[in-house]
């Protein structure tokens, strides 16, 4: 079995998992931002965004350090920095790994032909900076609107994985009314 044959069952899964947890919500029309937002939990939110930075990290040969997770929930806000009453959010989710940072550029380079692979749009990329190992790869779903970057952080020898998702919308409590 090749490489390449190897990795596609886990490809089709990460694909498959994408669009049954985003893509499946976004409307048909995603460059119109007034449609209402993907309806999902923040708990449902949070557990997509660990699956798909775990996907990158598996992808990348690197395992991440639960004691680093950070989950920060905002309000979404306008373009004139207004805000609906609805309660819609943005998840910024983030998690570290340890990597000798040799590895760095290795590591972006196959999380980068990863997310290729399944769809999204490269927005930078980087190896090194001044000749050293610094990576980065920022990366956008163009259906689902949510961004990933893989990056290099601080001196020490730890990446960053970060999800950030586009706006979305907590289950309301009440069923709504039918007519």
């Amino acid at each position: 079995m090749t490489a390449s044959a190897s990795r596609t069952p886990g490809r089709i899964i990460a694909t498959a998992l994408l669009l049954a947890v985003l893509g499946g919500c976004s409307s048909a029309h995603p460059a119109d931002r007034s449609d209402t937002p993907p309806v999902k939990s923040k708990a449902d939110a949070q557990a997509w965004a660990q699956q798909i930075t775990g996907h990158m990290a598996r992808t990348a040969g690197i395992e991440t350090d639960p004691s680093t997770i950070g989950a920060l929930f905002t309000p979404c806000t306008g373009r004139n920095g207004e805000t609906a009453s609805d309660d819609r959010y943005i998840l910024m989710y983030s998690v570290k790994s340890s990597v000798p940072r040799a590895q760095h550029p290795e590591a972006v380079r196959k999380i980068r032909d990863m997310l290729v692979g399944e769809g999204l749009t490269v927005k930078g990329y980087r190896e090194t900076v001044d000749g050293k190992p610094d990576a980065l790869v920022d990366a956008f779903h163009p259906n689902s609107r949510y961004s990933t970057t893989a990056s290099t952080s601080g001196s020490a020898d730890r990446m960053y994985l970060r999800i950030i998702t586009p706006c979305l919308l907590p289950p309301s409590e009440e069923p709504s009314p039918t007519s």
